[in-house]
């Protein structure tokens, strides 16, 4: 398929490599006969290559994001595949100053500033927003009955209960607003001193703002609290 894929996009490529931490989609980076850099990305979907689609279309121009080259819509073997532009610079780290941390919060604001287009029916990227509590609901026991084989009986328990005992105490939905998904430290991209851009959208939804920042606290805001405060500052700022 891998072949069958470069020949249809007419790829001449020298080097490839799989990108590691790519979760939702099959991700190479292709080094071309011009010398140029490129990422080829395959969904493991059709529902997650139509939501990168559909990100694309309404990001383009209001956000950071890498640029799209070309993309195949696919066939009954292949969910479609998207040939992306290499943003500078590498994944964001715990490491990252302040300045950094700044930057991603006006980031993350811009792109929640986006709310559904009002003229353009979208096929992968729905607005959930007016279910907002049942999509959490929804989203949460699908996630645990995947873990439940792997979970202790008891600990599966409490964490259902935990959830049951504190969903009431989620503030009311704010939005519609684009909301990532995925908004982690492996797709924010950082060169230096300056956030480049923001990649990965398979998971992109119209919904509440608040489940967009769980994964960034987790994984970059916790560590210090400076981050924590300068990244506010930043979202605020927007």
């Amino acid at each position: 398929m891998l072949k069958r894929i470069i020949q249809q996009f007419d790829m001449d490529v020298l080097s490839m490599d799989e990108v590691e931490d790519s979760r939702s989609s099959t991700v190479y980076k292709c080094t071309l006969s011009t010398g140029y850099n490129v990422y080829l990305k395959i969904p493991f979907t059709k529902l997650k290559f139509q939501r990168e689609l559909e990100a694309y279309d309404i990001l383009n121009g209001n956000v950071s994001i890498p640029e799209m080259k070309d993309y195949w819509s696919g066939d009954a073997e292949c969910p479609g595949a998207f040939v992306l532009s290499e943003l500078k610079g590498r994944p964001l780290t715990s490491n990252a100053t302040p300045k950094i941390a700044y930057q991603v919060g006006v980031l993350q604001a811009r792109m929640h500033s986006l709310r559904p287009p009002a003229h353009q029916k979208l096929v992968g990227m729905k607005n959930q927003f007016p279910n907002w509590s049942h999509f959490v609901e929804q989203q949460f026991y699908s996630f645990a009955e995947d873990v439940r084989e792997i979970l202790d009986e008891y600990l599966y328990k409490q964490a259902v209960e935990k959830f049951e005992s504190v969903k009431h105490d989620l503030p009311p939905p704010d939005g519609p607003s684009f909301i990532h998904m995925d908004f982690r430290p492996a797709n924010i991209i950082v060169d230096e001193d300056d956030v480049t851009g923001v990649i990965d959208f398979e998971s992109a939804r119209f919904g509440s703002t608040e489940i967009d920042f769980t994964k960034l606290y987790r994984d970059f805001l916790s560590y210090d609290e400076r981050l924590y405060s300068a990244f506010q500052e930043g979202y605020k700022q927007y």
